[in-house]
């Protein structure tokens, strides 16, 4: 390759994008996401792209994309997006027929899985990695042999969706919508933890959550994570508990696939060892005695740019080896 390629991270909240070369990645680019509609979200991508291309000078090669959506990866299809107007849409048809270059598209906690499997001189150093993304939702990415799992329809990787606490003890209870009650996204994701948040505000008011309710402010995860980290009992102890949930949804990942690491990321890394600590610690207590013994638990390493470096990863790897894939014509 003597040109570049580009990563997308498209996010409920906001788009980013960058330009790799070699093993260099730019600066990144964000803007807040468009909403209005399909061609309102496409247009906004496009113009992201040339934008980043024109400022970054080399040839450009292949796009590629994370979006917080279920993906159908041989068509680039989006499946289903609730947090993007992109059900339905063949973005990978479309974004190559406006940009006249290959586009792959990936679930979005796929390709942040695929950037941690590389250190930060992108060497690929991990060659079986899970990853959990604790945010808004929960997600997630499986890694093994230094290539993304994508599973027989190709969107394998909702752990956020594996069951952590059904009850059990009569007929098994008829499904909801999603998530799931029970699900590790309905018990960990970062509103279980504004959940939280609004309960400890309630048990201790004279909290630092306590008192921001009493100010008519709303509690969120957000500050449960401040007002932790600032030494406050009352919030330290409802981050545990987050942690501990998170690390439930770790052990499921150990013992299901064994790997090298188990990465946790999203915003749930800015809690740092407070939520690390119990999710480690519970996580090993749930393990299967002899599995997981050579797997690290860490935060992710990469932060806010895992997105598009492994969306630019994804287009780099299948344009060098795109055995496991679909051709990549150009539309």
């Amino acid at each position: 390759m003597t040109g570049s390629v580009i990563g997308l991270d498209l996010g409920g909240t906001k788009v980013a994008a960058a330009a790799l070369h070699g093993r260099e990645l730019s600066a990144v680019h964000t803007q807040p996401t468009e909403h209005a509609g399909a061609e309102q979200l496409i247009e906004q991508l496009v113009e992201i792209v040339r934008g980043v291309s024109s400022f970054n000078g080399a040839g450009l090669e292949a796009v590629g994309i994370g979006v917080p959506s279920v993906v159908e990866f041989e068509t680039g299809r989006v499946v289903s997006s609730v947090h993007v107007p992109l059900t339905d849409v063949p973005l990978r048809t479309v974004l190559g027929e406006r940009l006249g270059v290959p586009v792959l598209v990936e679930n979005d906690a796929t390709v942040a899985a695929l950037a941690e499997a590389h250190d930060e001189d992108l060497r690929l150093i991990t060659r079986d990695l899970v990853m959990l993304t604790v945010g808004t939702g929960v997600g997630g990415g499986i890694v093994l042999g230094g290539r993304i799992y994508r599973g027989a329809s190709g969107a394998a990787g909702e752990l956020g969706h594996t069951i952590v606490g059904l009850d059990l003890a009569g007929a098994v209870p008829s499904p909801m919508r999603f998530p799931q009650p029970g699900s590790l996204e309905f018990v960990a994701s970062g509103h279980a933890l504004d959940r939280l948040a609004v309960q400890a505000a309630n048990l201790h008011p004279e909290s630092a959550l306590g008192r921001l309710r009493a100010e008519g402010k709303p509690t969120l995860g957000a500050d449960a994570v401040q007002a932790a980290h600032d030494g406050d009992p009352a919030a330290q102890r409802m981050v545990e508990i987050w942690g501990q949930r998170v690390g439930i949804g770790v052990a499921n990942a150990i013992n299901a696939f064994d790997p090298e690491e188990v990465v946790i990321g999203g915003g749930a890394a800015q809690a740092g060892e407070l939520l690390l600590g119990p999710a480690k610690r519970v996580a090993r207590g749930y393990v299967l005695p002899g599995l997981g013994t050579r797997t690290t638990i860490r935060l992710a390493r990469h932060g806010i740019r895992a997105g598009v470096l492994g969306a630019a990863l994804v287009a780099r790897q299948e344009l060098q080896d795109p055995t496991r894939s679909p051709p990549l014509e150009v539309m």
